[in-house]
């Protein structure tokens, strides 16, 4: 059973899948995926009832996983992988806020150089 709402998904973060339909989605065992919970290295939602609702970005991180064990990783290789993978997208984004901080900065500074041209005053 999936609890899959085609109508305005906000996120790929949004919980929808029932263990069962995420471990067919991934090709896994459930009990595979409770292990993998057990360990740390997937945290799905929880119902009121208790109930795991596995996201879009959890099963891509089923999926990783299941890549890094195809390629002979225990789980504790899979878990330091997957971390240096988040600290790397991490220190993407903010080389990206800081690149985006940088570019706006030069903006002003080229407009501000432009008004200075354009009114012929000389520092």
């Amino acid at each position: 059973m999936s609890v899959r709402r085609e109508t305005n998904r906000t996120s790929p973060a949004e919980p929808l899948y029932v263990i069962s339909v995420a471990a067919k989605l991934v090709d896994m065992h459930p009990q595979t995926l409770r292990l993998y919970e057990r360990v740390g290295l997937v945290k799905p939602a929880r119902t009121e009832n208790n109930i795991r609702l596995y996201s879009d970005e959890d099963i891509e991180r089923l999926r990783q996983i299941q890549r890094l064990t195809g390629v002979g990783l225990n789980l504790a290789g899979v878990d330091m992988v997957l971390d240096l993978i988040e600290r790397m997208e991490a220190m993407r984004r903010e080389l990206e806020r800081e690149m985006a901080r940088r570019e706006d900065e030069m903006e002003r500074e080229i407009q501000r150089l432009r008004r200075r041209a354009a009114t012929g005053r000389r520092d």
